[in-house]
């Protein structure tokens, strides 16, 4: 069961290091059965920014099979949110683990991008710390072949049939050049590292162990290349800021009313779960919520969530219900929103949501999506085999 939480509009993973290895050899034993591509990112706040006014990027992270919280002003976030995170993930960390787990396991990595001879030194040197990392290939290809989608670049990776396709182009550039040639590329697991291949070689030095712990390394980036990266930082600072204090407001607002648990109840149409939702969802209640409606998804790829009688969601249980909509939609599936109050109309609209999700006007609108037919009168029966009401307790 995946657990997301939203902030500023973006999904992140709430999850671990180990958790993160775990989940990518998961996605490569699929990869190497099915032949399907898993898009993992590694979100900052500059990535959130550039999301907020680039829906094509928004789309993509909110798509991500792995979106770990790389930067520390999404810990911080998650922290003000009550929703806090287990861990951060950062892409630097993330690329030495992986390599020394794909050594472990056998597993082969292509190395794509950063300037000429970057990703060769880093490659070097990661199979000198990890003798038995296969690498699958290398390749620098120019910002203008990137550009131009020179299919040259795709062919040498498809040769290569790496099991985990490393892209250093920058954000948004890897991101997006990514999404829109998985397909095509085949690789089980593609992941956009942005300058980490520097980091590895050398090229950059990352802060000081005690900087990256206590979040002050953008500091010492800043430092270091002031004149490239005082205006990004001033920007994520302000744009960041403002939206996240937005975000808290409204949400700070909604969680000062008292905690009441919320009561759902399962019922199937033909092959549709309807799941009615009464109260408050929020990180402290909402797991059996989660684990009722994965299980139902388990049964059939189409789900209803009314919330005509949902009084607030925090950022874990939108979380819950990205991450229902993407495992229903793998599936060849759909989840739709039905009957959504207003405030959370609002609260799905400001985090940039309200697109992902399909939303009807009510139960029989989203039966009728469903089955592409005239409104029904249905007689919704309890789903078989299970409770048709049920406590969702902490």
């Amino acid at each position: 069961m995946r657990k997301l939480l939203v902030i500023l509009g973006t999904p992140v993973d709430d999850i671990n290091m180990e958790e993160a290895l775990d989940r990518i050899e998961t996605f490569i034993a699929i990869g190497r059965a099915t032949g399907k591509g898993h898009q993992i990112a590694t979100i900052n706040a500059d990535f959130v920014v550039k999301s907020l006014h680039d829906p094509e990027l928004r789309r993509i992270l909110q798509e991500a099979d792995l979106a770990t919280a790389d930067g520390m002003p999404l810990v911080w976030s998650a922290r003000l949110l009550d929703v806090p995170l287990q861990d951060r993930v950062t892409g630097a960390d993330m690329v030495p683990a992986l390599a020394q787990r794909a050594a472990e396991k056998g597993y082969s990595i292509y190395f794509l991008g950063a300037a000429p001879g970057v990703a060769a030194q880093a490659a070097t040197i990661l199979q000198t710390q990890y003798p038995d990392l296969r690498i699958a290939g290398i390749a620098a290809p120019s910002p203008s072949a990137v550009q131009n989608g020179d299919p040259a670049i795709i062919a040498a990776c498809r040769a290569a049939k790496p099991d985990i396709l490393l892209v250093a182009f920058g954000n948004p550039k890897q991101e997006k050049w990514i999404y829109h040639h998985a397909r095509q590329l085949g690789v089980p697991v593609m992941m956009g590292v942005g300058g980490t291949f520097d980091f590895i070689a050398g090229v950059t030095k990352r802060a000081p162990r005690w900087m990256q712990q206590t979040g002050l390394e953008w500091l010492y980036r800043l430092v270091c290349e002031p004149r490239r990266l005082w205006k990004r930082y001033a920007t994520d600072l302000i744009g960041f800021g403002a939206f996240f204090l937005w975000q808290w407001w409204t949400m700070r607002q909604r969680t000062t009313t008292p905690t009441v648990l919320p009561l759902s109840d399962t019922l199937l149409v033909k092959d549709t779960v309807i799941l009615n939702v009464q109260g408050r969802l929020d990180r402290s209640n909402q797991r059996p919520f989660a684990e009722k409606a994965f299980q139902s998804l388990g049964d059939t790829p189409w789900l209803i969530v009314n919330l005509a009688q949902a009084e607030f969601l925090d950022s874990s249980a939108i979380g819950t219900l990205v991450a229902l909509t993407k495992q229903a939609r793998e599936a060849d599936g759909n989840l739709w929103l039905a009957h959504v109050p207003p405030t959370i109309q609002r609260v799905l609209a400001l985090l940039r949501l309200e697109e992902f999700f399909d939303i009807c006007t009510d139960v029989e609108e989203a039966l009728q999506a469903r089955r592409g037919q005239r409104r029904l009168n249905i007689a919704a029966i309890p789903l078989e085999g299970k409770e048709v009401s049920m406590i969702v307790s902490g």
